[in-house]
C-alpha cells in the first residue's frame, strides 16, 4: 500500500480512510464483510482488518475491493478534500503494487460529473507491472514525464518517451514495462 519510507503518520491516516470507505459503501450497497470479500475475491478477514484500519493492502487488493463495491479506484483511497486543493511535487497518497516494484501516487478527484481520477506513476529500472482488466467502459490516459514505457493493452503496447501521451481501454488486461532508467508518468482513469 505505502512506500517504506513514507511516514508511519501517512500510513496511518491512509488506512483510516480506507477503512472509514470500505464501511460506507459496503454498507451503502447491503454486503456483508464475507459477501464483499467473495465479489473481490480476497479473504474475508482481509476486508475485516481493513475496516479495523490495520493491514497493509496493495494496488491489487485495492483495486479488487473497488471493483466489487462498483466505485473508482480513487474513492476508496482519496482523502476529504477542501474547496482549494494543492499537492506539492513530491506529495499525494502513495500505494504500492504487491506484485511488482511500482508505485502509484494518488494526485487528486476530479470533479464528480468527470468521473477521472490522477495519478503519478513511478517505475523502477526494468521493472513491470501487469494490471488485470478494469471495469467496463474504463479509458486510461498515460502522460510520459521522464524515462522510457511500454504500455498498454497486451495485443497494443506501445513504448512512450517523455512527453508523449497514449490512450487506451482499460477494460482489458494491460501492463506497464519501464526501460532502463526509471519512468515516471501520469495516469487519469477515466470511468463512463
Amino acid at each position: 500500500m505505502t512506500n517504506p519510507s513514507e511516514p508511519a503518520t501517512a500510513r496511518h491516516e491512509l488506512i483510516g480512510v480506507i477503512a472509514q470507505r470500505l464501511r460506507v459503501y459496503r454498507g451503502a450497497r447491503g454486503l456483508s464483510a464475507s459477501a464483499l470479500a467473495r465479489r473481490a475475491g480476497i479473504a474475508p478477514s482481509t476486508v475485516t482488518q481493513l475496516e479495523a484500519s490495520r493491514g497493509n493492502p496493495g494496488i491489487e487488493t485495492l483495486w479488487a475491493l473497488a471493483n466489487a463495491l462498483v466505485i473508482p479506484f480513487a474513492e476508496l483511497i482519496a482523502p476529504a478534500e477542501p474547496a482549494a486543493f494543492v499537492v506539492r511535487a513530491g506529495d499525494g497518497t502513495i500505494t504500492q503494487a504487491e506484485n511488482s516494484p511500482m508505485q502509484a501516487t494518488y494526485i487528486a478527484k476530479l470533479p464528480a460529473a468527470s468521473r477521472h481520477s490522477l495519478y503519478r506513476l513511478y517505475l523502477s529500472p526494468n521493472a513491470e507491472h501487469v494490471s488485470s482488466a478494469h471495469r467496463s467502459a474504463t479509458t486510461e490516459h498515460l502522460y510520459m514525464v521522464s524515462g522510457t514505457l511500454t504500455a498498454g493493452p497486451d495485443d497494443e503496447r506501445i513504448t512512450l518517451r517523455a512527453g508523449d501521451y497514449m490512450r487506451y481501454p482499460a477494460n482489458t488486461a494491460h501492463r506497464y514495462q519501464a526501460g532502463d532508467e526509471a519512468a515516471e508518468a501520469l495516469l487519469i482513469m477515466g470511468y463512463d
